[in-house]
């Protein structure tokens, strides 16, 4: 699963899309109603705001300010990541897996190795940080809808390779930049572009 990643303000194509993001009026919006700065540098955690990539209303794309997680139809729960296997299916997510997809810009994201103990209990071990062989700039695949007028997303997560396994049993869904515009366009299928997905990574343990 995914739910811490990493942003870097020094890293230049990052730092052109923070830029957007800090003079969109709808980050404006969302600190005057959740009290809440846009991330745009350091460690992301689940409900925080930060800059992520869908198309505008003319279908080009676009830097909008989103928040980090969907509330479960229960309205008891907020999800941060979907099942890449079952989104198209599953009622919180089908309508955004047709229509809604984004891309969530990162430096990487963080993983914690979970280790099984004898009773069959997991015991969280180290921290690492992750990112795709011979990138500086990681595109996490993502799924948005509207809540009560603000954007929101989760990240879709998908089985992990033999190397990652060993770590946790999830990886998030990362494409190459040049699929980006591919993949939140309404009219792509999803399924065509997941066979794309980058499973070649460098892992480094994190402080």
């Amino acid at each position: 699963m995914c739910t811490r990643y990493a942003l870097d303000i020094t890293i230049d194509e990052l730092r052109e899309i923070m830029e957007v993001a800090e003079h969109s009026p709808l980050t404006m919006k969302f600190i005057d109603t959740h009290a809440r700065p846009l991330v745009t540098d350091g460690e992301v955690r689940p409900t925080d705001i930060v800059p992520v990539i869908a198309p505008n209303s003319k279908g080009v794309k676009s830097v909008f300010p989103m928040q980090w997680g969907f509330m479960a139809r229960d309205n008891k729960r907020t999800l941060f990541n979907a099942r890449v296997e079952t989104a198209g299916e599953k009622p919180t997510f089908k309508d955004a897996w047709q229509s809604h997809r984004c891309i969530i810009p990162a430096a990487y994201y963080y993983e914690w190795e979970h280790l099984k103990n004898p009773d069959g209990k997991v015991q969280t071990g180290d921290k690492y940080a992750i990112q795709p062989t011979g990138s500086t700039t990681t595109w996490l695949c993502g799924l948005y809808r509207i809540e009560e007028g603000y954007p929101v997303f989760v990240i879709l997560t998908q089985e992990p390779t033999e190397e990652l396994g060993k770590i946790h049993d999830r990886m998030p869904v990362m494409l190459p930049k040049d699929k980006i515009e591919q993949w939140i366009n309404p009219a792509s299928n999803p399924r065509d572009l997941i066979s794309q997905a980058l499973t070649d990574m460098v892992i480094e343990k994190a402080e």
